[in-house]
This record gives structure tokens, sequence and C-alpha cells, in this order.
């Protein structure tokens, strides 16, 4: 997120339902990268948020430049220059309790690795969509970047992290919903 900034507070959207609504009628799970499609359909339902935006993070090198690939990094490569485009989720978080409560959860996700994970806002979104926060995977000196270039080793350790942010975000998905 190239407009990345700390955490907002709440503020008023009157609208919030005629916005939701708006999204998840232009929502093309064509366009998710499937890994994260279970995340994203499981908040589709859930009543408090909606999504904006999402990526899974993705790895391109040598000859892999596809930028949806969603392939593991092979377990040894001999290049020394990986791109690395950013895993991250937007959204939009209703101002209710249950928002408010959410939005919480969603605040301890960086506890995977507050060097990896960011927690916050963009100004792109928020202009076009208040109470919208983000969740990204980034090292912390390049948060404010869609991409960067990192070598092999912080690849690895960038897709492992990666992955446990997804698979935490999963579960309190799952819990959310188990709770309604």
């Amino acid at each position: 997120m190239e407009t990345f900034t700390g955490i907002r507070a709440f503020v008023d959207h009157p609208d919030y339902r005629t916005h939701r609504q708006a999204a998840l009628n232009s929502l093309d799970m064509e366009t998710i990268d499937a890994p994260i499609v279970p995340i994203i359909e499981g908040m589709a339902t859930l009543p408090y948020c909606f999504t904006l935006q999402s990526c899974y993070g993705h790895f391109l090198y040598g000859d892999q430049r596809e930028p949806r690939n969603v392939e593991r990094l092979p377990a040894l490569i001999h290049v020394s220059d990986i791109e690395y485009r950013l895993a991250y989720i937007a959204l939009c978080v209703e101002n209710s309790r249950s928002g408010v409560t959410f939005l919480r959860d969603l605040g301890g996700i960086p506890r995977i690795d507050p060097e990896y994970v960011q927690f916050g806002c963009a100004e792109w979104f928020w202009e076009r969509q208040v109470n919208s926060y983000v969740l990204q995977v980034e090292p912390a000196r390049s948060a404010t970047k869609d991409r960067i270039n990192v070598g092999y080793g912080e690849a690895l350790h960038l897709q492992k992290v990666r992955d446990a942010f997804w698979n935490e975000l999963c579960l309190l998905v799952q819990h959310r919903l188990a709770i309604r």
C-alpha cells in the first residue's frame, strides 16, 4: 500500500449498509486469489465488515513471472533477487459494537511477526471508503510499498509469515462465524 498509514479512529458512516451491499453485489470470487477465497466468502457473511481488495502475496523470480502465481517458493533456487508483491486485505468495518470488537481482533494479527505484519489504514482506501482498514505482510522497512525486491532467505521468511497471516485470519473469521 503506497499510502499505508497508522490506524484511524472510527467515524460516522450512515451509508454503511448501502456501501456494504454494493460491495457484495460487485464481489467476483473469480478475481480472488484461490487460497483466500474461503476467507473472503466468510467475511462476506459477517454483517459488520466487507472486503474492498485483497492479494494473497506473490513471488516473481527468474522464469516465474506470472503475477497471480500462488505456488510456494522452490526449496532451492539460484536467484538472488525475488520480487515480492505484498499480501494484504483491505476491508471496511462497521462502527458498531461487533465492528469495534472485530477491529480489535484484527489488530492482534501483527503479533505473528511485528516486523513483517502491519495493521493500519491506507489513505487511498479511506478517501473512497471511511472506516477502511488494511492488514498486510511486508517488511516494516517497506510498509508503504506494494512490491519490493528481496533475497531468497527473506522471501522464504515472507512466505512463512504470509501463510501464518492467512491462517490466523481464517481462524478469526471461522470464530466470528461460529459466534453469530
